[in-house]
């Protein structure tokens, strides 16, 4: 049987692209598209998937809180998570998440094939490079990521300081995470203290800056 492959992604051109080349792979079948969270679980319940294929930013949460909540309700889903940020960022939050897998998306198509294969197979796919720097960290080598500044930030934090960087405002925020405006401003303040940030301006500009850089 083909391997059953569920694309979770906001860009309905990148899902639709997505879901034409592994359709022409003669081992897997994508039996369904989503676009958000809320869609992504539901079609977990309707067409039990073999591979969840999740980007780190949906419209409607973060990638990494999505992994948890498939291997919450079922461990011998295997999930993938492909991004177009930083590896050095997500990397490893993926696989402690719960993923078996990391891809970046500038990398072809047919990498991503190999990925889903991968970790069908119960096996970790990272890139070379991904992988040098996690087992650099591992070892304690001096490769060893740096745990301060936006690498210290917890999967929260980060995903709010992208939406800082986005122009959003505290309210906005709040809204498009569901959240308490008292909530995101005891996220602001702890960012602004690991940031180094002595005013809201600072964490502003160095948000914007930050999302100049990596997307």
């Amino acid at each position: 049987m083909p391997t059953q492959v569920l694309i979770v992604d906001d860009h309905p051109a990148v899902r639709e692209g997505l879901a034409t080349y592994l359709g022409s792979q003669p081992d897997m079948a994508v039996c369904g598209e989503a676009a958000d969270v809320c869609q992504a679980m539901k079609m977990l319940e309707d067409h039990r998937p073999d591979v969840v294929i999740v980007d780190i930013q949906l419209a409607d949460s973060n990638g990494l809180e999505l992994v948890q909540r498939i291997k919450n309700r079922d461990e011998k889903i295997k999930v993938l998570v492909w991004s177009s940020s930083p590896d050095s960022l997500y990397a490893q939050r993926a696989l402690q998440a719960g993923a078996l897998g990391y891809i970046n998306k500038r990398h072809a198509t047919s990498r991503i094939a190999e990925a889903i294969r991968r970790v069908r197979d119960g096996r970790i796919f990272l890139s070379d490079e991904t992988a040098d720097q996690l087992l650099a960290v591992a070892a304690g080598g001096r490769r060893q990521l740096r745990v301060c500044g936006v690498e210290g930030l917890t999967n929260r934090e980060l995903e709010i300081f992208r939406l800082i960087g986005q122009g959003l405002t505290t309210s906005q925020i709040a809204e498009s995470l569901h959240r308490s405006v008292n909530t995101i401003e005891s996220h602001r303040t702890k960012i602004k203290e690991k940031l180094g940030a002595k005013t809201a301006s600072e964490l502003n500009r160095a948000a914007v800056q930050w999302m100049l850089e990596n997307g």
